[in-house]
């Protein structure tokens, strides 16, 4: 059982719910469609690695790639719910990787099939230790930073959300039951590429704390 710590509480954790396609240039810079509501996936709790942890990139994959976002811990049940209470069911922040096989997704795309065999992979979700969502006055307002061996590859901001946190809770709440111990990715900015084994990823974000996982 996966668990996430927030002060002297310990949490197992639930479902992941990952949203894609939140940041506009990131949809640009694969050439996607801009999608008129959230694009919505999940990943199993034994996709988590700890922040010192090592990932490992499967032997059916040449082409995984980075996406640091902020992830988000859910702290007591929520359905269909309005953007204005949503984070009043926030318990707290952390920094997530959603690691992606993008030659996979891509063959998926193309045959209309789901993404879980390149978004759900064991160690596919690198995360920090969350902090109080008290301590985060505006998550729409923190700096996110990756890199790669030293060498910055995203620098972007969750003001550049196309959809905010709260938004993006409620949505999700719209289709399934958010309970405590639930996790939401929300989305990636512009910058992602490929890592191979040997790098060395840190991850960033003002106020909420750091990640660092190597590859396999």
């Amino acid at each position: 059982m996966h668990t996430v710590n927030l002060g002297n509480r310990t949490t197992p954790v639930g479902k992941i719910i990952c949203i894609g396609r939140n940041y506009a240039e990131h949809i640009k810079e694969l050439g996607n469609k801009t999608p008129d509501q959230p694009v919505i996936f999940m990943k199993p709790a034994t996709a988590i690695v700890a922040t010192g942890g090592t990932v490992t990139i499967p032997p059916y994959s040449n082409d995984c790639h980075h996406e640091i976002e902020l992830a988000v811990l859910i702290g007591k049940e929520a359905k269909g719910i309005s953007a204005e209470v949503a984070l009043d069911h926030v318990a707290g922040y952390a920094v997530a990787l959603d690691l992606t096989l993008r030659d996979v997704q891509n063959i998926q795309k193309e045959k209309g099939l789901p993404w879980e065999i390149a978004k759900a992979f064991d160690t596919s979700c690198p995360l920090s230790a969350f902090v109080s969502a008290e301590q985060i006055k505006d998550p729409q307002k923190l700096q996110l930073k990756l890199t790669v061996n030293g060498e910055v590859r995203q620098d972007g901001n969750t003001s550049d959300m196309m959809r905010t946190v709260a938004e993006l809770i409620a949505a999700v709440s719209a289709y399934f039951t958010l309970e405590e111990g639930d996790i939401v990715l929300t989305g990636t900015p512009a910058g992602v590429s490929r890592i191979i084994s040997g790098d060395q990823l840190e991850a960033s974000i003002e106020q909420v704390g750091s990640l660092v996982v190597s590859v396999a």
